[in-house]
């Protein structure tokens, strides 16, 4: 994502890389790309039961989030295709992604993901391979393909059947994201690698947070459109990184995942800061930082939020903001804007 700072008092921080080992080829004697060794396996997926009959050669990845943990753990030579992406791929990654084929930068068809001859297809929600997405689990099940989708999109307390983007009655915790590391990990039979990984973010978050306290900071997310905005409720990825520094989310009792809020009601909540999807798609309106500040600035019902004169925007990829690997960059990026900006002990 092109994200050249526009304006002094924007923060504007690359995300820290992960470490070199999480996503090296290094192979250990257990974790070596192609064995079948321990095959058949069998992984309890958000109520299905889903059996590799050996390590996948041509996974399908239907998002970017799941994608980037694929690529994380070293599995680019393994992986057919992605499709549905919002950001760049994350910084370290890029010569892994290069060799992975884009089906399309959003949903692809079901005949364009089965052309690439997939033994294996991930996704990152539940509206991805369902009613109105590329195609139902079931659909690729009975051709042999077996499908996953992360479990951070059917945790406890997941409604997606509310509308929208669901909702949630149980916030969502990191705990989640290494779950799906760890199940991907399985799948490919690299779980040395999959612990590493974890390991490494596990230790980022605890850098990022060392020390901080943030009570009594309010937030608001605000990931896309400017007419009809969507901000974080309560219990997602947000919710995560709001928890993790310790502030408040101005619309913590709203358990919806990405409600549309009006600004007056914005404005009555009033924000200390305002955390912005930096999209480089081109679905809503306002996906870009820059269209966001420029919105915010202009606006009358926004102009006078503390948060817009006192100019303090943190700028988060759209993965940052979905329940991903990238949520951990979202903690490291928050933290240190909440330092930058003295609201921070």
């Amino acid at each position: 994502m092109f994200r050249t700072p526009f304006r002094p008092a924007v923060l504007l921080l690359a995300p820290a890389l992960l470490l070199t080992a999480c996503g090296g080829s290094t192979r250990g004697a257990t974790d070596r790309a192609g064995t079948a060794s321990g095959y058949p396996r069998t992984i309890t997926d958000c109520g299905h039961q889903v059996t590799l009959k050996a390590p996948p050669k041509r996974a399908v990845s239907l998002n970017q989030g799941t994608t980037e943990i694929l690529l994380s753990l070293g599995l680019a030579d393994r992986t057919a295709a992605t499709a549905t992406w919002t950001d760049p791929v994350m910084k370290g990654l890029e010569k892994a992604n290069a060799r992975v084929p884009r089906l399309a930068d959003d949903n692809p068809s079901f005949e364009r993901v089965l052309a690439a001859e997939p033994d294996f297809v991930t996704a990152s929600f539940v509206s991805t391979l369902g009613p109105g997405g590329v195609a139902e689990r079931e659909q690729f099940e009975k051709l042999g393909v077996p499908t996953y989708v992360s479990p951070s999109d059917c945790a406890e307390g997941k409604d997606n059947a509310s509308g929208g983007d669901g909702s949630r009655s149980e916030p969502l915790t990191l705990d989640a994201v290494y779950g799906e590391i760890r199940d991907l990990a399985r799948a490919f039979g690299v779980e040395r690698r999959g612990e590493r990984l974890v390991a490494a973010l596990k230790e980022r978050v605890r850098r990022a947070t060392a020390g901080l306290d943030a009570s009594g900071v309010s937030l608001a997310y605000w990931f896309s459109d400017s007419r009809s905005p969507y901000l974080a409720g309560c219990c997602g990825a947000p919710g995560i990184i709001t928890r993790a520094v310790e502030a408040r989310n101005v619309f913590a009792d709203t358990h919806d995942e990405w409600p549309q809020i009006n600004w007056e009601t914005v404005a009555d909540r009033d924000p200390d800061v305002i955390v912005l999807g930096d999209l480089t798609r081109k679905m809503q309106t306002a996906e870009s930082a820059r269209a966001k500040i420029r919105f915010l600035e202009t606006n009358p019902a926004t102009r006078n939020l503390t948060a817009v004169r006192e100019k303090r925007y943190v700028l988060l990829s759209g993965q940052a903001m979905n329940p991903s690997i990238r949520t951990v960059e979202g903690i490291e990026q928050v933290a240190a804007g909440l330092r930058a900006f003295g609201l921070a002990k």
